[in-house]
């Protein structure tokens, strides 16, 4: 059997199709829905093929009119789906939803998965050597939720091996799909063994009870590499330190591909850390190759850190303004409150209250996999590396329906291409500004130019975007996309 084709990103997890109302009010008065196509972990392959990668989705549908649907949509976006199985015995998930926002009690959604042929994915029943054939990995704790069987293969994914891919983790805490109250541990436990992370500050509070920030969510899950904490409209705050255990993207997977991972460094550069640090419009298109690199990239793919972290962002960052608008490009849900940058290390304020079920200043041992970190007491480990924060955009809001997925496709297609990381940050504000400004789960990215040339404007440009329905299709320069 030939080795599968190695590609700059795997995302495995179930897709469902979506029936959207063709106009408002409760499921049970909508007379007619649309047909389309949900799935977090493929709305994140979606937006990276749009973006110019080379993606595989991995998961199982039924052999029915619904996966095939399925899979001719995620296919026809340029995703790679050879290593989608067909399951005769289990049908492909369905899910209705009203038309209002998800933060409102009206908000309905019904959901048609229990049983489904994506719910019985399991070590057994996936292609691994597809899986793993990849340069990012990216998971998902809906996943987790689904089966035994689908916690295992993740379990199996993530552990250490030459084999394994840098992974990328998503929270997605659900709370209505865990079958008990282990949900919030399984997460934590995950998440402590990803290499990038992304969790919503309101999510977090909701499964650990962290209610300090993102300084406080850091001193619970200092394992990641990189960490980015989602906060809804006021923006996002990602933190890069030498605790992951994967250093560089591999152009090739990982050692099995001939690429031996090197220990994760935070970026050096002898620039003063006050520097201006905003990229400037010369920024190359294909982002910069990290120092300290083992080998020579693969062509037009420059080795890439996972912590790398643009040295002159590192501090440089005003304090966020107050409360961007409702309409910003954070993830669905309520806005979180505002979070200084400069805030004290959470370990001598109190993180808020204990993690639940697994506490992060708990008393009780973690599991074995996953070392126990207490996120109020004295650890010996050195004080949290400060985070980065950038601003949400101003956006008028379709829909806050896959804005998370897209934040994150945003984020890892620019860690692909080496950009420093206040950059990476915007390209998954973009991202999400897309999703955001748009009915339906999969939303169109801006186009490769588009993004770069956003995401170089100053500080002060960047403070002033207004973007609206259409404004991907706009192509037009910075200073017209605003509003007067």
């Amino acid at each position: 059997m030939n080795a599968p084709d190695v590609v700059d990103v795997v995302a495995l997890g179930e897709s469902m199709v979506t029936f959207l109302p063709t106009r408002a009010g409760r499921l049970a008065d909508v007379p007619s829905f649309d047909r389309a196509i949900g799935g977090a972990e493929s709305n994140v392959a979606c937006g990276l093929a749009a973006a110019g990668h080379a993606v595989r989705w991995v998961s199982r549908v039924g052999s029915d009119g619904f996966g095939d649907h399925l899979v001719e949509t995620v296919g026809g976006c340029g995703v790679d789906v050879s290593a989608v199985g067909r399951d005769s015995w289990r049908p492909t998930g369905v899910y209705f939803r009203t038309a209002g926002d998800r933060a409102t009690d009206a908000h309905e959604v019904a959901y048609y998965r229990a049983g489904s042929a994506a719910s019985a994915m399991s070590v057994e029943n996936v292609d691994l050597a597809s899986v793993r054939a990849a340069r990012v990995l990216h998971l998902s704790g809906i996943t987790a939720a689904l089966s035994e069987g689908c916690l295992a293969l993740l379990r199996a994914l993530m552990a250490p091996g030459e084999d394994r891919p840098l992974v990328s983790f998503d929270v997605n805490h659900r709370a209505g799909l865990w079958r008990d109250a282990e949900g919030p541990r399984v997460l934590l436990e995950l998440a402590r063994g990803a290499d990038i992370v992304f969790v919503g500050e309101d999510e977090a509070e909701e499964a650990w009870g962290i209610s300090g920030g993102p300084s406080a969510i850091r001193a619970a899950l200092p394992e990641p590499g990189v960490l980015v904490v989602k906060q809804g409209a006021v923006g996002a705050t990602a933190f890069v330190s030498g605790a992951g255990r994967w250093g560089l993207v591999a152009p090739r997977g990982g050692a099995a591909y001939g690429h031996s991972p090197a220990p994760l460094r935070p970026d050096t550069d002898p620039r003063p850390q006050d520097a201006d640090p905003s990229p400037g419009p010369t920024q190359s298109a294909g982002g910069r190759v990290a120092r300290g690199g083992s080998g020579p990239a693969e062509s037009g793919s420059p080795h890439v850190r996972a912590g790398d972290t643009d040295p002159r962002s590192q501090g440089a960052d005003p304090s966020p303004r107050p409360m961007q608008p409702a309409g910003g490009s954070g993830p669905a849900g309520n806005c979180s409150p505002q979070v200084r940058v400069g805030d004290a290390d959470p370990r001598s304020q109190g993180a808020g209250p204990s993690p639940r079920p697994v506490r992060a200043g708990g008393s009780g041992p973690a599991e074995s996999s996953s070392p126990h970190v207490r996120a109020g007491d004295s650890h010996p480990r050195p004080t949290p590396e400060p985070g980065t924060f950038v601003p949400a955009l101003h956006v008028e809001v379709v829909a806050t329906t896959g804005a998370g997925d897209a934040f994150a496709a945003g984020f890892l297609s620019a860690t692909l291409r080496g950009l420093p990381l206040k950059t990476r940050l915007r390209h998954g504000h973009l991202h999400a500004a897309a999703a955001l400004t748009t009915p339906g789960d999969l939303a169109t990215p801006p186009t490769r130019d588009t993004t770069d040339r956003l995401a170089a404007v100053a500080d002060d440009a960047w403070g002033t975007l207004r973007l609206g329905p259409g404004w991907t299709q706009a192509g037009t320069a910075p200073e017209e996309v605003r509003t007067p």
